[in-house]
């Protein structure tokens, strides 16, 4: 068996892909960004990861299967060349068209090509429970029971503590840049308890470490979250504009969603109420609940 996974990116998305390993047998080639494949290399026997630049270092060999997780028309035109006897997930028409397989469709009927239109796509996107992980493996006709994310071993750093905070989510996503995180870290540190900021790191191994050495993260949507889920780091997740439904906690993540989360669900602009909806109490709350040992994985 011949597998090949084409999942570039975001960082998080590809962490959070890293479960399909454990259910597909013999040699897997993934296809990643530059930056990700250091999370990737040697997870596991008969995996090669290289780069999309790189892409031409593939094995020459006919595929049984292809998983085409991006959405993008480049990574679509590509896999023309590629010759496989099944794919799953989005292709490109005669007509340079991004379509996608219908055992597919549980997932991309909620993406950004979705054949219903991207009006329809966020509002089947908000009303779905399903997880992103039990999506993709119903589609390949696999059945997810919770199989853990991999990781690989950790550069070590020196901060540590217990409790990390990820404070920003980037430009793309600036309404998960809760407002209060340093109001939060204030009341925590007046309980005695060691609070750190995550910094930026040269090395996506270093952050790495830097989640692991913490008893619980806070955070948004993000890569840290991810890191978190896959090293067993108790954490407490912010929604404020993205499907919560979608994570899969590992019976370690607490979500709290915004009373705003419809509103303002899958926009990509910045309007502040999206930022101050959640209160410092309610995060305070469950982050302690998490450090003291008593947890609910869900507050709305």
């Amino acid at each position: 068996m011949n597998t090949l996974i084409m999942k570039l990116g975001a960082t998080g998305d590809v962490v959070r892909t890293t479960p399909l390993l454990s259910q597909l047998g013999g040699h897997v080639a993934w296809v990643t960004a530059a930056k990700n494949v250091v999370l990737l290399r040697d997870l596991r026997e008969g995996l090669t990861c290289v780069s999309w630049e790189d892409r031409h270092r593939l094995p020459d060999v006919k595929y049984d299967l292809v998983i085409n997780l991006e959405d993008t028309l480049d990574v679509a035109e590509y896999l023309k060349s590629v010759p496989c006897r099944q794919l799953f997930g989005s292709y490109a028409d005669n007509q340079g068209t991004l379509q996608y397989t219908d055992d597919a469709k549980s997932w991309f009927d909620l993406s950004l090509i979705s054949r219903f239109g991207r009006a329809e796509a966020d509002r089947l996107k908000f009303l779905n429970r399903r997880t992103y992980q039990d999506l993709i493996f119903d589609g390949l006709g696999f059945s997810f029971k919770g199989q853990k994310y991999l990781l690989p071993a950790e550069t070590p750093t020196s901060l540590s503590g217990d409790v990390a905070i990820s404070p920003e989510a980037g430009p793309v996503w600036p309404m998960k840049n809760w407002a209060y995180y340093a109001d939060l870290k204030q009341q925590l540190e007046e309980r005695g308890l060691v609070v750190n900021v995550l910094p930026t790191r040269k090395t996506l191994l270093e952050h790495l470490a830097d989640v692991k050495n913490h008893r619980c993260l806070v955070a948004g949507d993000s890569l840290p979250m991810h890191l978190a889920l896959g090293s067993g780091v108790r954490c407490v997740t912010l929604f404020t504009c993205t499907s919560p439904w979608e994570i899969h906690d590992y019976g370690i993540l607490t979500k709290i969603i915004s009373p705003l989360l419809g509103e303002f669900f899958y926009k990509r602009g910045l309007d502040k109420r999206a930022t101050t909806t959640i209160s410092v109490e309610e995060v305070l709350s469950a982050v302690l609940a998490h450090v003291h040992g008593t947890v609910s994985t869900l507050r709305a």
